[in-house]
């Protein structure tokens, strides 16, 4: 996204939060290919039924945004990290769903690669994650919020740190203990189901 375009849908998100309906209008176009492609980034990860498709998704993440009421955005990586959490409580919560009807809502356990935080199965995988990052936020929440907006979000480094008020080199340690910490509470997790 060109600095130009980044700086519209600011200027539009603050238009928004003062109540303008019609940034909102003029907003939905701009930020909706960025929505997709994470849409389509959450649904990578899914299995190739899956049934919620990447439109459904995003159209879901707009009803949230709409009907969550006023929100003070700080700007275009506020957006799109409250988008990408959107998201994520929309499959988890899906898979939630799924995995009761199957299996009486016993979650499946996660691995994690250590190089990238990538789930490898469809829902249980993601419930085990969402779980692992909830407990995470419990500890350190804005280690929490750094994965969400790197992993989920597909922040940058840099966005990631202006939306936490943070240094740059702050957010790559937070990134790589957050892994650490989800790697070992992931395993930990897998050796208790096994014992």
């Amino acid at each position: 996204m060109a600095v130009s375009s980044a700086q519209r849908v600011t200027r539009l998100l603050l238009a928004w939060s003062h109540g303008e309906e019609s940034a909102l209008e003029e907003l939905t176009p701009v930020v909706h290919k960025e929505l997709r492609r994470l849409a389509h980034r959450y649904m990578g990860a899914e299995r190739p039924a899956h049934t919620l498709q990447t439109t459904a998704l995003v159209n879901e993440v707009y009803v949230r945004l709409i009907d969550g009421g006023r929100v003070r955005w700080q700007d275009r990586a506020h957006f799109f990290a409250v988008s990408a959490r959107l998201m994520r409580r929309i499959l988890v919560d899906w898979a939630r769903s799924r995995e009761a009807k199957k299996r009486g809502g016993q979650p499946q356990q996660v691995t994690l690669d250590e190089a990238l935080l990538v789930t490898r199965a469809p829902g249980e995988d993601l419930i085990a994650l969402d779980e692992a990052l909830q407990k995470l936020s419990e500890v350190d929440p804005r280690k929490s919020q750094v994965v969400e907006m790197r992993f989920f979000g597909g922040l940058s480094v840099k966005e990631t740190a202006e939306v936490l008020k943070v240094s740059p080199d702050t957010v790559l340690r937070d990134w790589r203990l957050a892994k650490l910490w989800l790697l070992k509470e992931l395993n930990g997790e897998r050796s208790q189901g096994q014992g």
